[in-house]
């Protein structure tokens, strides 16, 4: 868990040191910034593929702030949803729910419409001046990974970007990305879209 942040002694005649002003974020980090706060809402298809090169399909909704829910396809026992409070891994299979605080998890930049990115995030260079692409990681809880975003520029999408998808790395280098299609912004989404049935209570299944 988190480390104490150790307390510092200043001595009574030490000479005041003046902390040097914070870079400016990047232009295309203000775009992604501005993208992120004008999507409330998003649905699309997505597919995963893990580092065996498995591949799964589903839905995925979210909802500012803090809801999403990846809905995978028929026949998978799996469900992750962000409820507004925690995000929950779901197994059905084996009746497991694991929660993970949601502020701690790289996908925070997606779910809270205040966060801003301008500490945690960086460009990464692409081959295309249509991609814009961003690495994600927050270097005081480098335990909960890093993502890499990657957007199309696009003056239909919201800020002027559609969000293609992500590529998500743990702290034990297991790489799984997520490729979306189909996305729509801001659009009516019910919050009972992310109420799920209790896997470690006995009745039906999701």
């Amino acid at each position: 868990m988190f480390k104490p942040i150790a307390t510092l002694a200043l001595a009574a005649f030490a000479v005041p040191v003046i902390a040097a002003p914070a870079p400016a974020p990047s232009t295309e980090l203000q775009q992604v910034q501005r993208h992120l706060t004008a999507v409330n809402t998003m649905t699309a298809s997505f597919s995963q593929i893990d580092r065996a090169g498995k591949v799964l399909t589903g839905t995925l909704t979210l909802k500012k702030p803090g809801k999403i829910r990846f809905q995978y396809e028929k026949g998978v026992p799996y469900l992750i949803v962000a409820d507004g409070n925690r995000l929950w891994f779901l197994d059905y299979s084996v009746r497991q729910a694991q929660p993970w605080p949601i502020a701690d998890s790289p996908l925070a930049v997606l779910l809270n419409p205040n966060k801003d990115i301008s500490g945690i995030a960086t460009v990464v260079p692409t081959a295309s001046p249509d991609v814009l692409s961003i690495e994600v990681r927050d270097p005081k809880r480098p335990q909960y990974g890093r993502i890499t975003m990657i957007f199309q520029r696009s003056a239909a999408g919201p800020g002027g970007l559609v969000l293609q998808g992500w590529v998500a790395l743990d702290s034990q280098n297991n790489r799984t990305t997520i490729r979306l299609s189909n996305q729509k912004f801001n659009e009516p989404v019910s919050d009972g879209t992310f109420r799920w049935n209790d896997p470690r209570k006995r009745g039906p299944r999701n």
